[in-house]
Order: structure tokens, then sequence, then C-alpha cells
């Protein structure tokens, strides 16, 4: 397999609709929702698209749009089309985070079966749930050297090995959005994530962690679905 690989550019954007939204006549909404839906579906040829519902995990949000794509400018395009339907225009957007894929440099040794290129494209599954949240380091783990970094590093693979129901997701957003990373793990079962989170929490490496949140529990499900939920 040729080492280089076509990076993508990831986004995870939120959407909150007004409280007003709920006291429009029902056949408003509808086609306020089924509009938004066609929206998704025919971006849905171009790119890759995964609704996720936050109604009853998160109170300034109500869904997540997934998207990866090769080109920049489809993210761009594509909301503005969404924020032009009869529901969005009933929609703020509180939360949205912008990175792109990387191959890392610590885990070329604890390559998870079936990772593309060391996860130098993200590749998501078909898990029930995902949790999602921005990432930042402090400045002294990047003035360490990369032998004791790695050390760290590889503590912290190995306990995410003891946990094959999750699936983690990392892009990187240095210079392009506000945190230095974003990681999403997917899952069928939050009670695992909460124990592998647990455990990672007593690693030495969480020591060069500035701040890990928000953090956003989500339920997949297609756009019909998902936009459903809103009432």
């Amino acid at each position: 397999m040729s080492d280089e690989i076509k990076r993508q550019y990831v986004n995870y954007f939120f959407f909150k609709t007004a409280p007003e939204w709920r006291r429009l006549p029902a056949a408003e909404r509808a086609a306020g929702q089924a509009e938004f839906a066609a929206v998704v579906t025919e971006w849905q040829k171009k790119c890759l698209i995964i609704p996720f519902s936050t109604v009853g995990t998160r109170g300034d949000t109500d869904f997540v749009l997934w998207r990866i794509s090769e080109r920049l400018e489809d993210f761009s395009e594509m909301t503005t089309q969404l924020l032009n339907t009869g529901l969005g225009k009933w929609c703020t957007t509180p939360w949205s985070f912008l990175g792109m894929t990387k191959r890392s440099m610590y885990v070329d040794k604890h390559e998870h079966p079936g990772s593309e290129g060391r996860r130098g494209r993200v590749v998501p599954g078909q898990h029930k749930y995902i949790f999602i949240y921005p990432f930042w380091k402090t400045t002294e783990w990047y003035q360490l050297p990369k032998e004791e970094r790695q050390q760290m590093m590889n503590v912290h693979i190995e306990a995410g090995h003891r946990y094959p129901g999750i699936k983690i997701n990392t892009i990187y957003s240095f210079g392009l959005d506000d945190p230095e990373f974003v990681v999403a793990f997917e899952g069928d079962t939050p009670a695992e994530f909460i124990d592998l989170v647990m455990e990672m929490r007593e690693h030495k490496v969480r020591t060069y962690t500035l701040r890990d949140t928000p953090i956003f529990t989500a339920l997949r499900g297609s756009i019909q679905s998902v936009l459903a939920t809103l009432g």
C-alpha cells in the first residue's frame, strides 16, 4: 500500500432548534424537516454524513452531523443549504469542531485490525452511540522527548485494546480550529466507555491534559429518525 493516503476533512456540526419551532403547525414542521432531510440525503451522495441525536443527553444541542469529505468547501456549501431550509431557519449552531485526518505518531505498533493506513483516514463503524469531545494538551507535553511521550501513550493505547467494543476516531485541529484534537469514540455500551475513561484517568499521561470538554453523548439514526426527536 502506498504511503500517500489522501487525508480527509472531518466536522462535527451541532444544531439547536428554537423553542418556538415546537409550537409551529404540525404540517409546517413536517415540511421543514423533510426539506432539511432532503438536503442531507443529496449531500450523502458526495460525502459521508452520519446523523446523531443529542435530545435528552445535552441541553445545549439537539442533533449533530458527523461529516467527512475530501473538500473543505463541502461543509460550507452544505451548511448554507441546510440553514436555508424550513427547519434550518429555526436552528442555531452552538458547536462545531473541524479537523483533518493524519497518521498518528504513536500507534504504528498498536494498529487496530481493519484500520486504514495507521488511522490516516476515518472509517466510521456501525455503533449505536458516539462520544465526542475536543482535546487540548499542555505546552509541557510537546517539550517532552518523543521516547517519553511514546512510553506514556503506550500505556494509554494498551488500555484501549482491553475494550474492543469501543472504537476511537481522532482528528487533528491544529491551526484549523480552537482544539488541538477532536476525539470521537463509537460504541454500543456506554458503561464500557465509562470504564475505559475511568481507567485512563489513572495514567500518567493524564497530567498533560489541559482540557477535554465539552463532552457530547449522541445516539445514531437516520436523518429522518434523528429529526423526529425534535417533536
